[in-house]
């Protein structure tokens, strides 16, 4: 998204006269901006807000809503599976004579016994809202059942992933299910219990050795059990059973143990290196590839400002880490180098020096190491709001997260559940199941 919006300026004059098309293939109609998902999970922000639509922001493009699923790069086609693929028979194809692949990354799971069933992960909003859903319905669940051992498991929260997305995702949602628990009669904070497991030893590496100690520090103040070298070996029947031998019985385990690329990758022949991205220069083009372009999670694109930060056995040079830091800067640089090539002109180099990270460990609270400086606490989680806000697409975006942040710092916060989003003709599948069972009387 963050490309074409970049060459909808660079090739205007082009597009006007009818001289190029831009088509933009997406799996939805909108760019989720995942930084935000965490807050949209504890209800700061709206969901609808989290994403940014497509045609609305890239108004002089082609959308085609569907799923890439090979790319003969020979032939320049691109196969595409839409919602009428099957009804007409045939995915579509798309003709083109560039090439950006950025279909970014996906979950890496493992196999865990138990996992595909009771898991649930944390990349898309559709997940964020569903997890906040489920949590507030535990509470519900703890707060109705006599069962002691129902209760347990119901107020028990496991989360896989001592990185960003688990540790800021456990973060929000402690801070909103304690919170929540004022409103239960018969449940207290104190009965809450949120369990981290991460497999390395330690948390939140991004920002650094000391700011993880701190964060680590922080969420054991919490009552938050953090497990460090260790593993979920398996969660069948809702237990959570770890490599340290202990078992804990828990209706919720959150999945954020990393990524991988996506896997449309592996279907375009296109040279990849060995974590499977694919292998690029400088100048973000595909390597040995003429009319290929690529960035963002799934490109290893040389660092040329900064030590290893993701050493590559097939690279001389290191390469950038798949963050949003590096993404969307990518992105404007591939715009105008594929518009600099069509041109004929003389393409640029990518450079951006890495310039520190921040994390949320929920409302007022965060970690931040920025060129240097590090932060913790109410100014590390205003520096987080501030950055992630001037970064989100759109000027309209922007103005309506920022009137959530200060509505919601003015009023209390939202703990209803709305599980029933997920399944909305349940109740109308059962009234009209029943007026079929008794002829409609």
């Amino acid at each position: 998204m963050y490309t074409a919006l970049r060459l909808q300026q660079t090739l205007r004059r082009k597009l006007q006269r009818g001289e190029v098309e831009i088509v933009v293939v997406a799996p939805d109609p909108y760019m989720t901006y995942q930084p935000f998902l965490p807050e949209a999970a504890a209800g700061s922000i709206s969901p609808r807000h989290v994403v940014v639509p497509l045609r609305r922001t890239l108004p002089a493009c082609r959308i085609i809503v569907g799923e890439a699923t090979s790319v003969d790069h020979t032939a320049r086609v691109a196969t595409v599976e839409t919602v009428t693929s099957a009804e007409e028979g045939a995915p579509l194809t798309v003709p083109y004579d560039e090439l950006v692949l950025a279909p970014g990354s996906v979950v890496r799971t493992l196999p865990v016994p138990g996992l595909a069933e009771h898991g649930i992960g944390f990349k898309t909003v559709e997940e964020a809202i569903a997890l906040r859903n489920h949590v507030l319905e535990q509470l519900d669940i703890a707060s109705s059942t006599r069962n002691v051992e129902v209760r347990d498991s119901a107020l028990t929260f496991v989360f896989v992933g001592g990185g960003y997305a688990g540790v800021e995702a456990l973060g929000e949602l402690e801070d909103m299910a304690r919170y929540a628990c004022r409103y239960y009669h018969n449940l207290r904070p104190e009965d809450l219990r949120f369990l981290l497991v991460e497999a390395s030893d330690r948390v939140l590496p991004e920002v650094g050795a000391e700011m993880g100690r701190y964060t680590l520090r922080e969420l054991r103040r919490r009552n938050i059990d953090v497990r460090l070298e260790t593993r979920l070996d398996s969660c069948r029947g809702r237990v959570a059973v770890l490599s340290d031998g202990s078992r804990h019985p828990a209706r919720t385990l959150v999945w954020t143990a990393g990524v991988k690329p996506h896997p449309v990758l592996a279907a375009t022949g296109l040279p990849r290196n060995g974590r499977g991205r694919l292998r690029c220069t400088p100048q973000l083009r595909v390597v040995d590839t003429e009319h290929a372009w690529s960035a963002g999670d799934c490109a290893a694109v040389p660092d040329l400002t900064a030590e290893a930060r993701e050493p590559d056995p097939e690279a001389t040079t290191p390469t950038c880490a798949p963050n949003a830091q590096h993404a969307v800067r990518q992105a404007r640089r591939l715009a105008e180098n594929l518009t600099a090539a069509l041109d004929g002109a003389e393409l640029s180099d990518y450079r951006h020096p890495y310039s520190g990270s921040v994390a949320s460990l929920g409302l007022h609270k965060g970690v931040a190491h920025v060129y240097g400086r590090k932060l913790k606490g109410y100014p590390a989680w205003l520096l987080h709001r501030a950055y992630h806000l001037s970064r989100v697409p759109t000027f309209n975006r922007k103005a309506k997260v920022l009137a959530e942040w200060t509505l919601s710092g003015l009023f209390k916060r939202e703990i209803v559940s709305l599980g029933s989003l997920e399944h909305p003709r349940a109740e109308f599948e059962v009234a009209a199941g029943t007026d079929r069972r008794t002829g409609g009387s």
